[in-house]
């Protein structure tokens, strides 16, 4: 099934990129778009900054395409925005990819990233934070996750990931309580919660 992060954990991983550099601060943005949105590997690396839009007083990543052609409007986390805007000012990007690659001097280059660069992103961020064989995917599980905790309805849920059925959105949060008793004890930050949209 994969493994899922606490807040406490999420946090950590955030806190463990150094955004001084160009690349940090891509990864920094890749990272919390994984955590804050819960979109896919693929979805991300595939996200164009035109995506990236201003619906109805909240921003969200417009029309994202996912699995077998199912078409989704993603909310953004203002913390997540604000992460995009900073790797988006520093790297002057303003169409196509979103996330591209890096050359060793600092230059950024091509139309986009390889799913291995994530996985390193993502490997060495956790192996910083102290955190143990994390994938690109457990941070969809663990938006998956958070949400639920923040009192997230499973419907809602099911509509920010792109999933057909109800029964994968029950898998992604693993266990049976999860699904059926969230907390509202404010175990994770509001900017999660799904119905801010």
């Amino acid at each position: 099934m994969g493994n899922w992060l606490t807040a406490e954990q999420g946090k950590r991983l955030l806190a463990s990129m150094n955004r001084e550099s160009l690349r940090g601060k891509r990864n920094y943005a890749m990272l919390a778009m994984l955590i804050g949105c819960g979109v896919r590997r693929g979805e991300l690396l595939a996200l164009r900054s035109e995506s990236i839009q201003l619906r109805e007083d909240h921003w969200v990543i417009a029309d994202l395409m996912g699995k077998a052609g199912h078409v989704r409007t993603v909310p953004i986390p203002l913390w997540a925005k604000a992460a995009i805007d900073e790797w988006k000012d520093a790297s002057g990007i303003k169409e196509g990819a979103l996330f591209r690659s890096i050359r060793k001097q600092g230059q950024i280059w091509g139309r986009g990233m390889t799913a291995k660069v994530l996985w390193e992103i993502v490997r060495e961020a956790a192996s910083r934070a102290g955190i143990e064989k994390l994938a690109p995917h457990d941070l969809r599980r663990t938006c998956v996750r958070l949400c639920r905790l923040a009192g997230g309805e499973l419907d809602q849920i099911q509509f920010l990931l792109g999933h057909v059925s109800i029964q994968t959105t029950e898998r992604y949060l693993g266990c049976a309580e999860s699904c059926a008793a969230p907390s509202t004890t404010g175990s994770v930050s509001s900017q999660t919660r799904l119905n801010r949209r």
